[in-house]
């Protein structure tokens, strides 16, 4: 079978028996305005964990969307949240504390809604058996040192004293963990399903399932703050289908790993499906997104990491309302 001929097998599967589905939620009706564009552009990288996204294009048309665009960027540029600054895409996903620090360096952004809670775990070798024991050890990471330093703040180390941090993606931080070089690695998938499949070291912590950090959106939804302004209807509209999308990935796994990676979105369907079952993304509906940007944003500026009063970070930085109307409107 051609790739083509997959890829309309998987759409329509998904068609007939997903997206066609959720035509059971209230529609927008006409008390609702049409989008003010019908043109978005969303990320598009080699990061599981962000699946709602690649799989929310069809939801996407049937909001009215007719020029759907999915625009290749770099780990950098989402960490420095220079893409979405940028205008280059519209809306991206990364970790709640991404957009929190990205915020506070002055970048014109929202955060919107969450995705979901928890991707990211804590691999160590030999007798490390709890966070504490990390002191004094080698940690690396890609991207996500403030995690880490969050992480291990949480349980009294000072990150900057007690561990030494690894995290410049040239120096290929997981390879050095793989090779005994690092004490432990925090890894996003689809690291994790190759460490273990390595059996490389053991799981300290996994942020989906070991609290606080379970209690909290681990990703968030962000938008280019113009777009927002300009287009609140549109806006809205592309927060549902993400989370409409979200409720695919956990309810038909199987076509939703096999769509993001037919379509190129990622590779290894195996690691796709595994990142899709490890994760709650149909739990949105119970976690709360401005506590979880207090959270994050109150342990960034206990450790000198953002300048600004999360107080303030919520006040300019966000808007929920779309996300709380969505909740009522899409109780499942």
């Amino acid at each position: 079978m051609s790739t083509m001929q997959t890829r309309r097998r998987v759409l329509g599967a998904l068609s007939a028996t997903g997206v066609a589905g959720f035509l059971r939620y209230p529609r927008a009706g006409a008390a609702e305005p049409p989008p003010e564009t019908t043109s978005v552009r969303l990320p598009k990288m080699q990061t599981i964990c962000f699946a709602p996204l690649y799989v929310c294009e069809e939801l996407l048309r049937n909001e009215g969307f007719t020029e759907i665009h999915f625009v290749d960027i770099s780990l950098p540029e989402l960490l420095d949240s220079s893409a979405l600054s940028s205008g280059r895409v519209d809306f991206a996903a990364a970790l709640t504390l991404v957009h929190v620090i990205g915020f506070d360096a002055g970048a014109p952004i929202t955060v919107l809604s969450g995705v979901h809670a928890g991707c990211y775990e804590l691999f160590a070798h030999g007798d490390i058996r709890t966070i504490t024991d990390l002191k004094g050890k080698k940690v690396g990471s890609v991207g996500a040192n403030p995690l880490v330093s969050m992480i291990s703040a949480w349980v009294g180390l000072d990150p900057k004293k007690d561990l030494a941090l690894v995290d410049d993606p040239a120096a290929k931080p997981m390879e050095l963990f793989l090779e005994g070089k690092l004490d432990a690695y925090l890894g996003f998938p689809p690291e994790p399903q190759l460490l273990h499949a390595r059996k490389a070291g053991h799981v300290l912590l996994r942020t989906a399932v070991d609290r606080p950090w379970s209690q909290y959106f681990c990703c968030t939804l962000a938008g280019n703050k113009e777009y927002v302004a300009r287009h609140p209807a549109a806006t809205k509209r592309v927060i549902r289908a993400i989370l409409k999308a979200a409720d695919l990935c956990a309810s038909q796994p199987e076509q939703s790993a096999r769509l993001i990676v037919d379509r190129g979105f990622v590779e290894g369907y195996d690691d796709a499906l595994q990142t899709l079952n490890d994760n709650p993304y149909g739990q949105w509906r119970e976690y709360d997104a401005e506590d979880s940007v207090r959270f994050y944003a109150l342990r960034l500026h206990e450790l000198g990491m953002i300048k600004r009063d999360p107080k303030r970070i919520l006040a300019e930085g966000t808007d929920f309302r779309f996300f709380e109307e969505l909740k009522r409107e899409l109780k499942a």
